[in-house]
């Protein structure tokens, strides 16, 4: 799920067209701005979207944020889409939007997600198989745990822990850092034998490419199910219904674990590009393209499917 924090750069893809009366959307439609907090898999779910919404003749563009600037941004009608709420580790994040009614929740787009504590195979073997088995290695480990982003949902729920001494954590450390160096750590330590904990989730490359242990007994922290997660489509609250066929696209979209884990492990360990990554994922799995375009139609009333095919050179 997760890295990076909030450069604020604004990236633009695809070019506007003027609005069509077969859409039925207003001239603001034309350009999707999401949101995205850097997370490796939600930048790559945002690209592959963004991707499909160029080829439907919309102009998109991205804002690399925290998530608290987020769902700020969506509240002020700064932002339409977010594809990254994670819940229920983002229950705290998003419920005060929610309750403001600034925000909504499109749908689930991706389900049997994890997100918790991991340990390396070598610290899982000497021991260290639960929260609240840490405590008890907190010299090996240097009273310390790595976590990714400031202000990440996922780091605070540690620095909870921490504060409040769950688990005997109180003498602990969060080391704060992006999803990149934090796995550089991780392979650090795997190389020198050396016991690590860190935030561990699935979607990721992580989760193949190392050997690795999710920690028990984290429910009362991280939730069942080694912090069991789904990822949720979220919008201004409006949106849907002033872009109706962009609206039609997100309530489509559903992503796979397989595909996430295909696309970051593309990106991050064969330095594929993020829109190549895409691209070959989409050519080799046509059907999901058919999926998300039921009902939808290009900018100026086409069809979706042939026209995405044809701009994305899959026919």
């Amino acid at each position: 799920m997760k890295a990076l924090t909030c450069c604020c750069l604004a990236l633009s893809l695809g070019s506007a067209l003027p609005a069509s009366a077969t859409t039925n959307e207003a001239d603001a439609c034309a350009t999707v701005r999401f949101a995205d907090v850097g997370w490796s898999d939600i930048t790559l779910t945002t690209a592959t979207t963004r991707i499909v919404l160029d080829a439907l003749g919309y102009h998109t563009n991205v804002k690399r944020l925290s998530v608290q600037q987020t769902y700020q941004g969506l509240s002020e009608n700064q932002l339409d889409v977010f594809l990254g709420n994670w819940m229920p580790s983002m229950q705290a994040d998003i419920q005060p939007y929610l309750d403001k009614g600034s925000v909504q929740v499109l749908r689930a787009n991706l389900l049997g997600a994890k997100y918790t504590l991991a340990v390396t195979a070598a610290t899982y073997a000497s021991g260290l198989h639960s929260f609240a088995d840490i405590s008890r290695y907190a010299e090996q480990l240097d009273h310390k745990i790595y976590g990714i982003e400031a202000g990440n949902d996922g780091n605070q729920l540690i620095s909870k822990m921490i504060a409040e001494n769950t688990f005997g954590l109180g003498s602990f450390t969060l080391v704060e850092s992006s999803e990149s160096k934090m796995l550089a750590h991780v392979q650090r330590a795997t190389a020198l034998k050396q016991p690590i904990v860190f935030l561990g989730w699935e979607p990721h490359p992580m989760n193949t490419r190392l050997q690795m242990h999710y920690l028990d007994g984290g429910d009362v922290v991280f939730g069942t199910n080694y912090g069991g997660a789904s990822v949720y489509t979220n919008v201004r609250t409006g949106y849907a219904e002033q872009c109706p066929n962009v609206g039609q696209l997100l309530n489509n979209l559903v992503f796979s674990l397989e595909m996430e884990n295909q696309l970051m492990d593309a990106v991050l360990n064969q330095h594929v590009s993020r829109r190549k990554a895409a691209l070959n994922w989409l050519k080799a799995h046509p059907q999901m393209l058919e999926d998300w375009l039921t009902g939808v139609s290009s900018r100026t009333g086409e069809p979706a499917l042939g026209q995405v095919k044809r701009k994305l050179g899959l026919q």
